[in-house]
């Protein structure tokens, strides 16, 4: 039996495999907690932290990968797939944003020009997505053009998604507005940064990912 095992291993369909690896893209607008997720995924599974977190919109400007994410559910199963976080869709990004934050001229420009470059790379990825959970701040109108935008190619693209309503611990925070703008998608309201409902997040990615 071991040995049938061993053979079926090196095939390319296993019945005996338990774990399944896909490509999981984390996608939304600047500032709605992106990193942030994705730090808490592989600080809870990893022991580790994936990336900076910043208040400066824009502040992820390439992509970054973690590869091997293995997590599991309630039940045992596991999953184990490949975490891009990717840099925040924007459909206008201007210089002048970053000279409000304080940065001179020069280097305001050259933020602005590598934000526009990260934003072309992350429509581009979307082509090797298998599936994608898009980042919400639950304390903003979700009925901006750039989330627009954003579930519009994934749904030309017919990728399976999971909507994260973040910043459910401020009190402004509406869930349910959310989930009224996108119906077509499951929705599951957290706070990356402190943890809150992050299981309920674990258990929805199963789901799409299956």
């Amino acid at each position: 039996m071991g040995f049938f095992k061993d053979l079926l291993s090196k095939l390319k369909f296993n019945p005996f495999a338990r774990k399944s690896h896909v490509k999981l893209g984390l996608y939304g607008p600047p500032n709605g907690g992106k990193s942030t997720l994705a730090n808490r995924i592989c600080q809870d599974w990893l022991g580790e932290e994936m990336s900076s977190v910043s208040h400066i919109a824009h502040e992820t400007r390439e992509i970054k990968i973690k590869e091997q994410v293995n997590i599991k559910n309630k039940n045992g199963k596991e999953l184990t797939f490949s975490l891009v976080d990717t840099p925040g869709i924007a459909t206008r990004i201007d210089y002048e944003d970053f000279l409000k934050r304080g940065m001179k001229k020069k280097q305001a420009k050259e933020r602005a020009k590598e934000a526009t470059k990260g934003v072309i790379d992350s429509i581009k990825w979307l082509d090797d997505m298998e599936c994608v959970v898009v980042v919400l701040d639950s304390t903003q109108d979700p009925y901006s053009q750039v989330n627009i935008t954003i579930i519009g190619n994934l749904q030309a693209r017919n990728i399976p998604v999971l909507i994260v309503a973040n910043k459910v611990d401020l009190k402004r925070s509406n869930i349910d507005v959310i989930k009224a703008a996108f119906p077509q998608y499951e929705v599951v309201g957290v706070s990356a940064k402190y943890g809150k409902h992050v299981e309920d997040f674990y258990e929805m990615l199963f789901k799409i990912a299956k």
